[in-house]
């Protein structure tokens, strides 16, 4: 049975997304700062490399075998840690 979100525009969305995240970490790494220019805490930075990463493993259409990586390397858990990534850079551009 397909779960909703492995259809190709979910797919399609994840690997664009952790490609993106992939670019800005990149090439601009100062935008994993807080606002005082201080670096973001380790814990912070591994939940938006574990989303990065799982949108990668979504993105090409990996499922696992296991139910807890499943979970673990699944579209939800993707774009919840790429999005905290976002939201780093986007107060990043709006400072």
């Amino acid at each position: 049975m397909k779960r909703p979100l492995d259809t190709g525009w979910a797919r399609g969305l994840s690997l664009l997304a952790a490609l993106t995240l992939m670019l800005l970490v990149t090439l601009l790494p100062r935008g994993l700062t807080a606002e005082d220019g201080s670096p973001i805490s380790h814990g912070v930075l591994a939940l938006i490399m574990w989303g990065m990463s799982a949108g990668f493993v979504h993105g090409v259409g990996f499922v696992p075998r296991n139910r807890i990586l499943r979970v673990l390397l699944g579209p939800v858990v993707a774009w919840l840690g790429m999005s905290v990534g976002l939201v780093f850079y986007v107060q990043y551009f709006l400072r």
